[in-house]
């Protein structure tokens, strides 16, 4: 992507060290500074964790208020928007979202009752696709599911770059899927004890996400289960918005099994789908959501891959995330999206310094 400063990718041992020498020089400062400002003016990964802008207001995107003050009858088509959007739009989503969350509760716990069966199963994929498809009409979703033979089976995992909460319900719009994440409180909780009753889905306690080897011992017998459904995860993390894919957690890609990459890719003309998280909690998050426009996005579905035997975890996590970054036009960044609430980490900074001190021992010793 065009950037607005010119990037010199140049190494470090090719630009400072052009000669022999074993002792620091005050010019190498500069060399540091210059990646510093690089850095700061255009850094590729905190612009990953705000909002996708458009270069143009197209009437259609929820966009900036300063834009209704261009001329008259911009804002008085602005106006109309948000009585179109908050008066008639909201109000009729909410409704919806209502009876999806409410059929969803009361279906599976119903479903729930009745013994392990084939008939029981049917039933929940049914419960579940139909109050799916009920909250994206919610959300007046439009998606394109494209390359349909590759949808995952069952015994499989289907890993996807995260964008948004939302990201769930539009795959389970189009398949059933065991989720996978923490027990929560409050209305989610309610709806997670439900479903869990009709369906394989993963749900750990805060105390044993933080075990990982009992995470992977219970994701490992879910996958051993070919009559289960696919497991769903998002191995990024964090939400990442519209533009790019940032590193996977190698913990999904340890599990073992086939796993079916999906790339998904909103339209930004329509609304942005993109959840910062620090920056609006949910419930501003769903009713930003609730009063756009619609929700437009495609949905690739990848050809099944599996890990070859001399790859580790790391590598095939990788070759995975690439694979979806080309099908969805997406930026591919190696780094990690914890850096979203967290500060890089110190280790980065002593890699440069140990780099650095390579350079000058190896000059020296040439010398």
């Amino acid at each position: 992507s065009q950037g607005i400063i010119e990037r010199d990718e140049t190494p470090m041992e090719k630009e400072i060290a052009p000669l022999p020498r074993v002792n620091f020089e005050f010019s190498d400062i500069f060399y540091f500074c210059r990646k510093g400002f690089e850095a700061i003016v255009e850094d590729e990964v905190t612009q990953r964790f705000s909002s996708e802008e458009l270069l143009s207001w197209n009437l259609l995107t929820r966009t900036n208020v300063n834009f209704r003050y261009i001329s008259l009858r911009l804002t008085i088509v602005w106006v109309i928007g948000v009585i179109v959007r908050y008066c008639f739009l909201l109000p009729l989503r909410v409704t919806l979202a209502a009876i999806g969350i409410t059929s969803m509760i009361v279906g599976t716990t119903l479903v729930g009752q009745l013994p392990n069966s084939s008939l029981k199963n049917c039933l929940s994929e049914l419960v579940h696709l139909t109050c799916s498809r009920i909250l994206v009409r919610a959300l007046s979703g439009t998606i394109y599911y494209h390359n349909k033979e590759n949808k995952p089976q069952k015994g499989g995992i289907c890993v996807a770059n995260h964008t948004s909460p939302i990201d769930a319900i539009i795959l389970t719009n189009d398949g059933c899927y065991a989720m996978v994440g923490q027990v929560h409180g409050g209305l989610m909780g309610i709806i997670q004890r439900a479903t869990v009753k009709a369906c394989p889905h993963v749900w750990f306690e805060r105390s044993e996400m933080k075990d990982r080897h009992l995470v992977m011992k219970r994701l490992k017998e879910h996958v051993a289960d070919k009559n289960k459904l696919p497991i769903l995860i998002f191995p990024e993390g964090t939400c990442i918005n519209n533009t790019s894919v940032m590193m996977f957690k190698k913990g999904s890609f340890e599990i073992g099994g086939t796993i079916y990459p999906v790339a998904i890719k909103y339209d930004p003309q329509f609304g942005d789908a993109f959840w910062n998280s620090s920056k609006y909690n949910i419930v501003s998050y769903l009713l930003r959501i609730m009063t756009s426009w619609a929700i437009v996005c495609n949905v690739w579905y990848l050809p099944p891959m599996v890990r070859e035997e001399d790859e580790d975890a790391v590598h095939f996590a990788n070759r995975v995330r690439s694979a979806i970054a080309r099908q969805g036009g997406l930026t591919e960044l190696h780094w990690d999206g914890g850096l979203k609430r967290a500060k890089v980490k110190d280790a980065f900074k002593e890699e440069q310094q140990k780099n650095y001190s390579k350079m000058l021992v190896k000059n020296g010793s040439a010398g």
